[in-house]
């Protein structure tokens, strides 16, 4: 399992924590990534449109504000967003605990 930081990923305020669960060998070229992600308290990850693939975020804990093309919405445990090949999405955490959430990137 490997863990990164990345700061102000796709634009966003911040930093994001990425726990990659799966390696490219078990993804087998089959998806890009499957990982736990944490936004913590002012943190965001910035708008960015999907090609050749698309992603789903399940939201294990916190609450935050999802940007589906413009479309903001509230989301918190037990939700689930998806963006297909084409379009975009941007997730803000709008709570004081951690946003925690698992995101699957499948190609297209």
């Amino acid at each position: 399992m490997k863990i990164e930081r990345v700061e102000n990923m796709c634009g966003g305020e911040g930093h994001v924590i990425i726990k990659r669960l799966l390696g490219e060998k078990e993804l087998n070229g089959k998806c890009k990534m499957y990982a736990e992600v944490t936004l913590e308290h002012g943190c965001s990850l910035g708008y960015h449109e999907h090609h050749q693939n698309s992603e789903t975020y399940y939201i294990l804990s916190g609450e935050g504000e999802y940007n589906d093309n413009g479309n903001i919405r509230p989301v918190k445990p037990g939700d689930v967003t998806y963006t297909p090949d084409g379009k975009g999405h941007a997730l803000k955490n709008t709570g004081i605990e951690p946003l925690v959430f698992m995101a699957l990137i499948i190609y297209d």
